[in-house]
């Protein structure tokens, strides 16, 4: 017997995907933007933190806007050409936008935008697939920073250890991690039990845009390298 089309389940939280009105209202608030701040910047980002970068951005969000997400449209909004840039020389801005780049517009004085970037470091622990930056090792012993019952999910990552006397100890020396090797999903684990922070969010600034100057702060490729993401 056929089932019943009334007994069929229906997903009621199915997201609509972002179409042509969404990207529309972006490049329409960057021009905006654009029209309204006194400069504009390009900077590029290691190590994201999205709730660090939200922090920074806050800090900054009564003379400054920052963007991130499509680097098409960003150039879009900007122009990638100066038949349709919407700021004259700005379509300079657009050829550096791509990798991991973001934009910011501001009203701060450039010595102030290059301190603030310049300053900002912030330490976290490093995510699978990172790259280590330093070896990390385990010698024979007692591991008196573990309670005993972490002992089994320690063995879960692969480290040789065992209770004695209700202590949780090496049977042997132990390298978590090596330098210059990609970070395991074990070894990032392991180090964050450890307390060892291994990733650096920082931002760099690529370039700067006025209507009176643009100047370049790292070399990047012109805009044939631009991908089209």
């Amino acid at each position: 017997m056929p089932k019943s089309k009334r007994n069929r389940a229906v997903t009621l939280s199915k997201a609509k995907k972002k179409g042509r009105e969404h990207k529309e209202s972006i490049v329409n608030t960057m021009r905006q933007a654009a029209e309204s701040y006194n400069s504009a910047y390009v900077f590029s980002f290691e190590n994201m933190r999205n709730l660090k970068f939200k922090e920074f951005r806050e800090q900054l969000k009564s003379s400054s806007r920052f963007f991130l997400g499509s680097n098409k449209v960003m150039q879009i909004a900007l122009g990638r050409s100066v038949s349709d840039e919407v700021r004259p020389g700005i379509h300079k801005v657009s050829k550096l936008l791509h990798g991991n780049a973001g934009l910011l517009f501001t009203n701060l004085s450039k010595e102030e935008v290059e301190r603030l970037f310049n300053a900002y470091e912030e330490y976290d622990f490093a995510r699978t697939g990172s790259t280590v930056t330093e070896q990390v090792e385990l010698k024979e012993g007692p591991l008196e920073q573990f309670t005993h019952e972490m002992e089994p999910f320690l063995r879960k990552q692969g480290m040789p250890v065992r209770l004695n006397k209700g202590v949780v100890e090496l049977v042997s020396d132990f390298s978590v991690c090596e330098e210059g090797k990609p970070l395991s999903p074990e070894a990032a684990r392991i180090l964050r039990l450890l307390g060892i922070k291994m990733a650096t969010f920082r931002l760099h600034l690529i370039c700067r845009w006025s209507p009176e100057d643009f100047e370049l702060y790292i070399d990047r490729p012109d805009e044939s390298d631009v991908e089209s993401t």
